[in-house]
C-alpha cells in the first residue's frame, strides 16, 4: 500500500514535520508524526463497516507542544515512575528531573522523546515507518550517546507492530513504549467505563500513595485488579480500594503471565471492535484516564474528559532500576534494547 506522506505542522524553529499514513486492505490506517514519533490517529471500522478513529490526539503539530497528556507519545528514555528522580550505575548516581512529586515520570515533560522531531524513513515494502533519533550523552541525565530506531508498521492481518530498537555507547536506561489512549467506539466518545478488559496477570505490583511500586508482586485474587477474565472496566473501579484511591482509578503495572503471548484484550461490544496487545516485555501498565483534564479539546472538534480513554503501556516495571527482584532495564555499552509491541485490531 501507499504511504501517504503529508505536513503536520513546524517546530519551534521552523523546522517543517510530516506525518505518514500506513493502510491495509481492509479499511484500517495508522497515522504517526515526526514530531515526537506519536501516533496520532488509528482508523478501524467496527462491525457494521463504520470506520472510527481510536485514539486521542490533535489536528496539527502545535498543540503537541504542550501535550501534558502523552496523547500517543513515544516515551523515553524512561517510562513511568522513577522514585526520588535518581538511579545508580556501577555505584553513580543518574540525577533526573523532579516533575511529579518528588519522582520522575516519563523522562522529561518538556525535554522526552515526545517532543523530539524524529526523522522517518518509509518502506512501503513492509508498509512500515522507522522514526530515529539519537539522544545525545547526558541528554535529561542519562548516559551515553543513545541511537533509537522505532518501527511501525500495519499488516493486513489489523496488526500494528511497534518494534523499539536502541544502542548507546555508555551504559544506560532505556524503557520506551507508547503512550495511546484509546476508546475503541471512536476518541470522541466519552466514558471507557463500560469497555470489557482482559489481562492475562495473575500479579500485579501495589503502588504506594505517590505511585511508586512497593517492591511487592502481589496476586490479584479477590482485588479489582484481577482482570484475569472479562471485567467491565467502571465495574469496580470506585470500589473502596486504597490502590484504587492512591491513584484515582487504575494506575498499575500488571506482571504478565507470559510475555512474548497476549498480554491484555480490550473489547467494545456494542460496535464490535477488539483489541489484542502482545509484547515480550514483563509488564503492563493500565490507565484508565483518572487525570485527562475536564473538557479538554482535541482533534476534529472533539472533547476529551476524564476516563474517556485508556493506556495499556508495555513496559519493565516502574522504578525496576531501583528495585530488587525486578528485571532492570540496564543496556551495557553496545547492547541492543530490541523489543516489539502488537496492537491487533478485530471484529466481533
Amino acid at each position: 500500500m501507499e504511504i501517504i506522506k503529508k505536513p503536520f505542522g513546524t517546530t519551534k524553529d521552523d523546522k517543517d514535520i510530516s506525518s505518514y499514513t500506513l493502510s491495509n486492505a481492509n479499511g484500517m490506517s495508522v497515522t504517526v508524526s515526526e514530531l515526537g514519533a506519536i501516533i496520532t490517529e488509528i482508523i478501524f471500522p467496527d462491525k457494521d463497516g463504520v470506520k472510527r478513529d481510536v485514539v486521542f490526539g490533535y489536528d496539527n503539530a502545535e498543540p503537541y507542544y504542550e501535550n501534558n497528556e502523552f496523547f500517543g507519545a513515544t516515551i523515553g528514555r524512561s517510562a513511568n515512575r522513577i522514585k526520588g528522580a535518581e538511579f545508580e550505575i556501577d555505584g553513580t548516581k543518574i540525577s533526573l528531573a523532579v516533575n511529579e512529586n518528588n519522582n520522575n515520570l516519563h523522562t522529561d515533560f518538556e525535554n522526552g522523546f515526545h517532543k523530539k522531531l524524529w526523522t522517518a524513513a518509509p518502506d512501503e515494502g513492509r508498509n512500515a515507518v522507522t522514526m530515529s533519533y539519537t539522544s545525545p550523552d547526558g541528554e535529561n541525565g542519562f548516559p551515553g550517546n543513545l541511537d533509537v530506531h522505532v518501527t511501525f508498521s500495519l499488516s493486513d492481518d489489523n496488526e500494528l507492530s511497534i518494534h523499539y530498537e536502541g544502542v548507546s555507547d555508555k551504559k544506560t536506561l532505556i524503557n520506551c513504549t507508547n503512550h495511546s489512549y484509546f476508546n475503541l467506539a471512536g476518541h470522541d466518545s466519552g466514558s471507557i467505563a463500560d469497555h470489557y478488559l482482559k489481562i492475562n496477570a495473575a500479579f500485579y505490583t501495589p503502588v504506594e500513595p505517590d505511585s511508586i511500586p512497593t517492591g511487592e508482586i502481589a496476586p490479584v485474587v479477590g482485588t479489582p485488579f484481577d482482570f484475569r477474565d472479562f471485567h467491565k472496566i467502571g465495574e469496580r473501579i470506585n470500589e473502596d480500594n486504597e490502590q484504587l484511591k492512591f491513584v484515582g482509578g487504575y494506575d498499575q503495572n500488571f506482571v504478565l503471565d507470559r510475555p512474548g503471548s497476549v498480554a491484555a484484550v480490550l473489547e467494545e461490544r456494542n460496535i464490535g471492535v477488539r483489541m489484542e496487545v502482545t509484547t515480550d516485555l514483563p509488564g503492563i501498565q493500565f490507565y484508565s484516564g483518572n487525570f485527562i483534564r475536564d473538557n479538554l479539546p482535541g482533534k476534529k472538534g472533539a472533547v476529551y474528559n476524564k476516563r474517556c480513554g485508556l493506556c495499556l503501556e508495555t513496559q519493565y516495571f516502574p522504578n525496576s532500576a531501583n528495585q530488587d527482584g525486578f528485571e532492570k532495564p540496564i543496556f551495557g555499552a553496545g547492547e541492543r534494547y530490541d523489543t516489539t509491541t502488537v496492537y491487533r485490531f478485530s471484529n466481533i
